[in-house]
């Protein structure tokens, strides 16, 4: 297996005002996280637009969607927002692409879209992953040089992120995506996850090891207070904790950083996001693993 150097992003989704993203972000470099992960949705920031935001107000901190809610974006548009943003970040973006999370399709229908069958949405999402993938790769293998023309910074383009569970999905995300974000639910456990990657190596064959892993963490800490509820799901924090969900990262920090090693030594997982609520809270295992 490929020992791939630890990677830290936190996600966020808003903030009370334009000072407040940039400083979050600027926080997040000083920090030594690698990414800021934006959502789709349509109660928080449009990712596209809240990104260039902070790019202009940092110098490395790298960028993503995490994930754009494919089925509400035709192919083309996406395709044309990641060359723009992939230029405007100066090469410092990635793509987080899904296929719908569970009850965004009431935002499709706010949107006079349809959200289509589980089936559709997954085509949808292989549209656009071959039409960002087609787009990009004309544009940088064009020869026009006018002060007009759109060309990745990146090649041949920015990274592309899938995230999921079914395993259609993970057949995409295997053939298509550089970056993985493998899922098992709230109340996954340890071994819900290993049987996950377990799946997922199965499915990839070769192209496994060229597959960087990543995977979410809800919360950090021993001290998980109630109004993480609806970040949660409406479950009890405690509740999950007891379950041994691998959701939350708890202990000590030479406990988190063990965990984080155990987990990229067995199952190769090297890519760790985090709600940025818990940015301070990581932060010292940030500082013991990013990029070793």
């Amino acid at each position: 297996m490929i020992v791939r150097p630890f990677r830290f992003g936190i996600v966020s989704a808003l903030a009370p005002s334009a000072h407040d993203w940039t400083t979050m972000a600027r926080r997040a470099e000083d920090l030594g996280y690698d990414t800021l992960l934006t959502p789709d949705t349509l109660r928080t920031f449009s990712p596209f637009p809240a990104i260039a935001a902070a790019a202009a107000a940092t110098d490395t901190l790298r960028f993503g969607t995490f994930v754009l809610n494919t089925p509400l974006h035709a192919p083309t548009a996406t395709a044309l927002n990641t060359m723009t943003i992939d230029m405007l970040t100066n090469g410092r973006f990635e793509l987080g692409l899904g296929a719908g999370r569970p009850g965004a399709e009431t935002e499709a229908e706010r949107l006079g879209i349809r959200w289509g069958t589980p089936s559709e949405r997954v085509t949808h999402l292989a549209d656009t992953i071959r039409t960002v993938k087609e787009t990009l790769r004309t544009a940088a293998a064009s020869t026009s040089r006018g002060p007009g023309q759109l060309r990745p910074v990146q090649q041949p383009r920015p990274p592309i992120l899938v995230a999921g569970q079914g395993r259609r999905l993970l057949r995409l995300a295997a053939e298509e995506a550089d970056i993985i974000g493998v899922g098992v639910g709230l109340e996954g456990t340890e071994y819900d996850l290993a049987a996950k990657v377990g799946e997922l190596r199965d499915i990839a064959g070769d192209r496994f090891p060229r597959l960087e892993l990543s995977m979410n963490i809800a919360a950090v800490g021993d001290d998980l207070p109630d109004w993480m509820r609806p970040m949660l799901g409406g479950t009890d924090p405690r509740e999950l904790a007891e379950k041994g969900s691998i959701a939350l990262l708890r202990g000590s920090t030479d406990d988190m950083v063990d965990t984080l090693l155990r987990r990229r030594e067995a199952l190769g997982i090297s890519y760790i996001s985090v709600n940025a609520t818990f940015m301070d809270q990581l932060a010292p295992v940030v500082g013991k693993l990013a990029g070793r």
